[in-house]
């Protein structure tokens, strides 16, 4: 029988707080070693983490992956910049739009698809403003309560 491995969806919750997605995009990223095992045990935090171009090259800055417990010497490098792999069009639009002010690109999502492979879904988005805040605060305390009066 085959044993189906526990779904992999990592979030930013930060991202969705700070930012307001305009456009997402799912991206691949390019791995090494002992990075996909320390993905597939969940070992994966995207806080802090953000997108920039480098010679039209799109690149994630401050991913953590975990260091694989059963790595040895050759053992990766938790916080080392990845390559994402995106279409040409794609990353051409991107670069674009990350030019106009106030936008950037934030990595929302990481999951691991039918096929095995880690992908990111990544986010070009506008910072929000305090007030957008404090109103996702109270769309979300609604939200609570209104779950709690119909439980009960």
């Amino acid at each position: 029988m085959d044993k189906k491995p526990a779904a992999i969806n990592i979030k930013n919750k930060k991202a969705s707080f700070d930012y307001e997605f305009v456009e997402t995009y799912t991206a691949g990223i390019v791995l090494t070693g002992t990075e996909i095992k320390s993905i597939r045990l969940g070992k994966v935090s995207l806080v802090d983490t953000y997108c920039y171009f480098v010679g039209g090259e799109l690149w994630v800055k401050n991913m953590n992956i975990a260091e694989y417990f059963y790595g040895s010497y050759n053992n990766h490098n938790a916080r080392r910049e990845r390559k994402l792999l995106l279409t040409k069009k794609e990353l051409r639009s991107l670069q674009q739009e990350e030019k106009n002010p106030g936008f950037t690109i934030v990595p929302v999502r990481l999951f691991i698809n039918e096929k095995g492979l880690a992908k990111v879904v990544i986010a070009l988005a506008r910072g929000k403003k305090e007030y957008d805040k404090r109103q996702s605060i109270k769309e979300k305390e609604d939200r609570r309560e209104m779950d709690r009066m119909f439980k009960h």
